[in-house]
This record gives C-alpha cells, sequence and structure tokens, in this order.
C-alpha cells in the first residue's frame, strides 16, 4: 500500500510509502495503481523509496494484534442472563422483536 499526497502550491505529487494517519489531500493506493500513476500534465511526481520490510505485518504484529482483541473482548464483571420470558412484541418476516417481562420483586 502506498499514499499519494498533491502539494499544489508546488504542482507536485507525492508517492510513498502508507501513511499512518490521515491528512487532506491524501489518498491511499495500491500497488497496482501506484505502480501505474502518472502525474497531471505540468506535474512533478516524486516516488519515495518503499520500505519493503513494513509492507506486511511480521507475526509478532498478528501475535499482538490477535493477543489485544482477546483482552479486549474478555467479559471485565459478572455475565448477566436475561431474566423473565420474552413477549413478542412485533414481527416482521421470519424475525420477532422481544420484550423482557420485569422481573418480579
Amino acid at each position: 500500500m502506498f499514499t499519494l499526497t498533491y502539494v499544489y502550491r508546488d504542482s507536485t505529487a507525492v508517492l510513498g510509502p502508507l501513511a499512518a494517519y490521515v491528512e487532506p489531500h491524501c489518498y491511499d493506493l495500491c500497488a497496482d495503481h501506484a505502480d501505474r500513476l502518472t502525474a497531471p500534465m505540468g506535474w512533478e511526481l516524486l516516488r519515495l523509496p518503499a520500505d519493503e520490510a513494513s509492507e506486511q505485518p511480521s507475526t509478532d504484529d498478528l501475535e499482538a494484534l490477535a493477543d489485544a482483541v482477546r483482552e479486549a473482548a474478555r467479559p471485565t464483571g459478572p455475565v448477566v442472563e436475561p431474566v423473565g420470558q420474552g413477549i413478542e412484541v412485533g414481527r416482521r418476516g421470519h424475525l420477532r422483536v422481544l420484550r423482557s417481562d420485569q422481573p418480579r420483586q
């Protein structure tokens, strides 16, 4: 992936490695489109070297991401199950809208 940035004041288009944050006048491109990119007439196109090592995430990065997702999905407190029998209050096709009875105290 690559990021294309236009510098209108200098009539320059800059194609470089994928940006880490969003900015106005920046566009992310796949490798195929980045290879075929041409600048408008009268503009200069600068191609910054792509860091090949950062193209594919390492297995350490993927494992760290998976661990973070698992940790975020882990319940933090006791799991509260719904109480009471659901009452059908609406239907659309095979889907039903249920409302739970209030628990008796």
